[in-house]
């Protein structure tokens, strides 16, 4: 009796031992933990480099709109001159026919008007130098001269070339003489 149930108890052992060792056992269809880790890092970094290569499109596409637009950036303003510029080659072409001084230089001035327009037009303004206080931030001074009257001194007397705002910034600095 005692063998017998020292067999069964082995045999019994050895199921138990069957049914353990099926538990741990690892179905071929379930990926380990490992594998699970590797295929999501390799779906993140699938995932960075997607966007890093849009990123890097993205940079060039902007780069690339930014310098054509640098190119073209003047383009309204050219186009806008282009009128002034035919008439200037119709006042050359009917200088060579005229005697008269006075039709030339109406002719010159009206293109002058027109070419102040359309430069107004774009934001183009002229400073008013003459007779204001001396500002550095808007002035160049060429040179100092004695004032012609008290009320001049530290004032613009004169003007050598006039200074711009381009919509309210200082495009150029007016070159002046300043009374000392």
């Amino acid at each position: 009796m005692l063998k017998k149930k020292k067999k069964e108890h082995i045999e019994g052992e050895e199921h138990l031992n069957d049914v353990i060792d099926e538990g741990n056992a690892v179905s071929e269809d379930e990926p380990t933990p490992e594998e699970l880790i590797k295929q999501e890092l390799s779906v993140a970094n699938d995932r960075y480099l997607r966007l890093y290569a849009e990123f890097d499109n993205f940079r060039r596409r902007t780069a690339k709109e930014r310098e054509e637009a640098r190119k073209t950036e003047g383009k309204d303003v050219i186009v806008a001159l282009l009128p002034v510029l035919d008439d200037f080659d119709r006042a050359i072409r009917s200088m060579d026919n005229l005697t008269d001084v006075a039709a030339v230089k109406e002719g010159v001035v009206l293109i002058q008007n027109k070419l102040k327009n359309v430069l107004s037009q774009k934001g183009l303004k002229e400073m008013q130098s003459i007779g204001t206080a001396f500002d550095p931030e808007i002035h160049e001074a060429i040179t100092n001269i004695p004032a012609p009257s008290d009320d001049l001194k530290g004032k613009v007397v004169d003007e050598m070339e006039k200074g711009y705002y381009l919509n309210d910034k200082v495009a150029r600095f007016a070159k002046v003489i300043v009374g000392n």
